[in-house]
């Protein structure tokens, strides 16, 4: 097992979206256009719209050639992580530099809101998927769900989405996180569809506060409830239920950094780790009781099931 700490690179991780996933984090943590009330990277933080070098494109590139040369196997190489990826200004000479060294496939997270801006769309264009989100239909509902930096326009967030459908010929996988009570009433729904129907996304998919999150009104949207609404946006739509791949193995040693450095990215349960680590629960046990033994982490119940997270 690669047992190379790095610093821009985590995973392969397991990822309801892409399967098996290697992040790439180009952003420092928090460093976003929103303030999203479900994010998992803790507490709110200075929004900024500035594009610029935020991470060394030439350090991430090289921890990427070491990871390849050591049998590099993944679904997609993710651009995402601890920030709004298209703040950096590098991204897409990023993606063109790993297209020369890979023909693993290129996907970019994004909150969608820089789309309006011709260079990000630019260089978003070049990802083989580009997965940006959606939460309202409505300027009011757009504040409530992500608390957008103050100059950020919502209809001039959406006409960037729909530009970037005009000019981009690969697939658009639209994310809703739908929060109860918030963006879930009937009105808030309607406008949704219109909105999507704008977009005209290759597919919508329906998400729900299924983790530990900072904000308690991120309220969860019950499954029956998730898929009567995916079904009223689109019959493009589709619940983000649970992971779309799981790996298991046996046989690995278990990186106590690894396992952190995951848990650093995002809360994950023992299946969760399990997929994407290639380790078994039997495995990992040991691990995560030595690691809250040393204060590195601790754990939180969320709809009756067990997450570790980071202390």
């Amino acid at each position: 097992m690669d047992q190379r700490q790095y610093k821009y690179l985590f995973g392969p991780v397991p990822s309801r979206r892409l399967g098996r996933s290697l992040g790439v984090d180009i952003i420092p943590l928090k460093t976003c256009t929103q303030n999203c009330i479900y994010c998992q990277l803790g507490k709110d933080a200075p929004q900024t719209l500035e594009r610029k070098e935020y991470a060394p494109i030439d350090a991430v590139l090289d921890e990427l050639k070491t990871k390849i040369a050591d049998g590099l196997e993944a679904d997609f190489i993710t651009i995402s992580g601890s920030g709004e990826p298209t703040l950096h200004l590098g991204l897409g000479r990023l993606i063109d530099a790993i297209r020369a060294l890979t023909n693993i496939p290129v996907a970019v997270i994004t909150n969608g809101t820089l789309l309006f801006r011709a260079d990000v769309r630019g260089d978003c264009c070049k990802a083989d998927v580009v997965l940006p989100s959606l939460d309202a239909g409505d300027a009011d509902t757009f504040q409530k769900m992500n608390h957008p930096h103050p100059e950020l326009d919502f209809e001039q967030y959406v006409d960037g989405l729909v530009r970037f459908r005009s000019e981009y010929a690969g697939q658009i996988w639209l994310e809703v996180f739908l929060c109860e009570g918030i963006n879930t009433t009937e009105q808030g729904i309607s406008n949704l569809k219109m909105r999507i129907e704008q977009i005209h996304p290759d597919k919508i998919q329906v998400n729900t506060s299924v983790r530990p999150v900072v904000h308690p009104e991120a309220a969860r949207v019950e499954p029956e409830r998730l898929e009567q609404i995916a079904h009223t946006l689109s019959d493009r739509a589709e619940v983000i239920a649970d992971f779309s791949k799981h790996v298991s193995a046996t046989g690995k040693s278990v990186d106590l950094n690894g396992v952190l450095e995951t848990l650093r990215r995002r809360p994950c349960s023992l299946e969760d780790l399990s997929a994407g680590l290639g380790l078994s629960k039997e495995q990992l046990i040991p691990a995560l009781v030595k690691l809250q033994a040393l204060s590195k982490i601790t754990t939180e119940e969320k709809n009756k099931k067990k997450y570790y997270k980071p202390l």
